[in-house]
């Protein structure tokens, strides 16, 4: 059974031993030192930043991330996507990881994704849609995209996470369903 709760600061050595592992580190590319963790995942376990940093479980034992916020709470990145794409009103977005090696390749990520999409429209009740952008060179991530319902909608460039990438992304949607469901 899949479920999450807020991240919190007891968690960053766990979120420094995922960003270490070279699947993670490859597309997140973040400091791993305990005050990098701390400065950049501190403010959103604090209720301070407006994203929610969700620690996933199955059956109670973590396995991943995901980040989940409003576009409108960062007009930068719509500025970014701005000409490219449009961003409708009420969109969200998520980035995710894997944490725990042993947990990668086994269908996780799409159940990660999907009820955490579905968890989105009842969370949010505002939101209208979940757009992700992927780099188009991490297939793993948008295969799982795909698995999960989401479509892709737009070729886009973005300035990449890691700075060994190029700007290219791919643009994933899925929109509030419509049938209540």
């Amino acid at each position: 059974m899949i479920s999450w709760r807020r991240l919190d600061e007891p968690d960053f050595p766990l979120l420094r031993r995922w960003l270490e592992q070279p699947h993670v580190a490859r597309w997140w590319n973040h400091e791993t030192s305990p005050e990098a963790v701390a400065r950049d995942f501190g403010p959103a376990a604090r209720g301070e930043e407006a994203s929610e940093d969700l620690l996933v479980l199955l059956d109670d034992e973590p396995f991943g991330l995901v980040q989940r916020y409003r576009f409108a709470d960062y007009p930068e990145y719509v500025a970014e996507l701005a000409g490219q794409v449009e961003v409708p009103q009420g969109a969200m977005s998520i980035d995710y990881l894997i944490g725990d090696p042993l947990r990668v390749g086994r269908g996780l990520g799409t159940l990660m994704i999907q009820a955490i999409v579905r968890a989105t429209w009842t969370d949010h009740p505002d939101a209208t849609t979940v757009l992700v952008p992927v780099h188009t060179g991490n297939h793993a991530s948008w295969r799982i995209l795909e698995k999960a319902g989401l479509r892709r909608v737009a070729d886009v460039s973005l300035e990449p996470d890691n700075p060994i990438d190029d700007r290219a992304h791919y643009l994933y949607r899925i929109d509030r369903p419509t049938d209540g469901s």
